[in-house]
């Protein structure tokens, strides 16, 4: 980066963060703290009303604020198909925002990085009937969700589990403190502080109903950052599956969440899985059909093996044991 680009670069950091260390500034720019005193002498010089304070750090003086700056092809391409992300993956509400801030940059943008910026864009398209866009019930849950999390107020709704309990039951009304919406592996999370476990928990938007806000108020804990928060690994459950070379591409396309390590050996191919419950992962052993076979633990295989007996079942029943489900 060039001293003007990074001039500019320090004025906007100061304009979007109000206070930076001299320090914070040298790591951001991959400079030396006395060429970040420098460029703050330029600044001063070029007219820049730039408040230094001993201990504290550099700010902009109030009420000044940057006019518009031009864009690159690449930054205006990145931005748009930020707008188009958003507008297909939010809520109602965001979604016209994101039409709305479309419009405003590309009047923003000069005819010839209007015209590459089109033809650059014209390469990719987003679809919207992709896996991780938000639908029906879920689209109105984003925003009712959103608005409970800034106003900082409790929601209650009937939750279905995947697994059952240890009682059997899979339903159950949860009263929660609601601290952010995640998207994870191509599905919407609420994390939110749950009153029946006591504990953070993950709550997938698409196995919600009923959802309403209470008048219940919450604080969030002062140390809670959604950013950098990592939930616990449970994932206890050791499995060993060993599957046919003919499927080793699909099975790391399925990019599924407990694979640990695939070992591609000269005799077989070799999945390592670590999981909760058998349960979890038994749908998608069986998916593979006969191209995988299951090498421990024991429980899982005799779990694969009564389901097995069963698909067959539903195939040629016998006179005593017709096929039911």
């Amino acid at each position: 980066m060039n001293k003007t680009d990074r001039l500019l670069a320090i004025v906007l950091e100061l304009q979007c963060k109000q206070l930076l260390r001299a320090e914070d500034l040298a790591e951001t720019f991959e400079t030396s703290v006395r060429t970040i005193y420098r460029d703050m002498q330029a600044l001063s010089e070029a007219g820049v009303p730039i408040v230094g304070s001993p201990g504290l750090g550099y700010s902009l003086m109030e009420g000044y604020f940057l006019p518009p700056v031009s864009f690159s092809i690449e930054e205006a391409v990145t931005l748009l198909i930020g707008t188009g992300l958003v507008e297909q993956a939010f809520d109602p509400s965001y979604g016209e925002h994101a039409k709305s801030s479309q419009r405003k940059l590309e009047s923003l943008l000069s005819d010839p990085v209007r015209q590459e910026t089109a033809r650059v864009r014209s390469t990719f398209r987003l679809l919207g009937n992709c896996g991780y866009m938000a639908k029906g019930q879920t689209h109105d849950y984003m925003e009712t969700l959103r608005q409970a999390i800034l106003n900082r107020q409790k929601v209650r709704f009937r939750y279905k589990k995947n697994i059952p309990e240890a009682d059997g039951n899979r339903d159950s009304v949860r009263d929660v403190a609601p601290y952010g919406l995640v998207l994870m592996r191509g599905s919407w999370i609420l994390l939110a502080q749950c009153d029946l476990r006591q504990d953070i928990r993950n709550f997938r938007l698409s196995r919600m109903s009923g959802l309403i806000v209470l008048n219940e108020h919450f604080t969030c804990p002062a140390d809670f950052d959604l950013e950098s928060y990592r939930p616990k690994d449970d994932r206890k459950l050791l499995v060993r599956i060993q599957i046919s070379s003919a499927i080793v591409d699909k099975v790391k396309e399925s990019n599924q969440f407990f694979i640990e390590e695939i070992a591609e050996h000269q005799e077989a191919v070799i999945v390592t899985l670590r999981v909760r419950q058998i349960e979890e992962i038994i749908p998608w052993v069986l998916g593979w059909g006969a191209q995988v076979a299951v090498l421990e633990p024991d429980s899982l295989r005799t779990r694969i093996r009564e389901e097995a007996e069963k698909m067959l079942n539903h195939y040629f029943p016998s006179p005593n044991n017709p096929a039911s489900f």
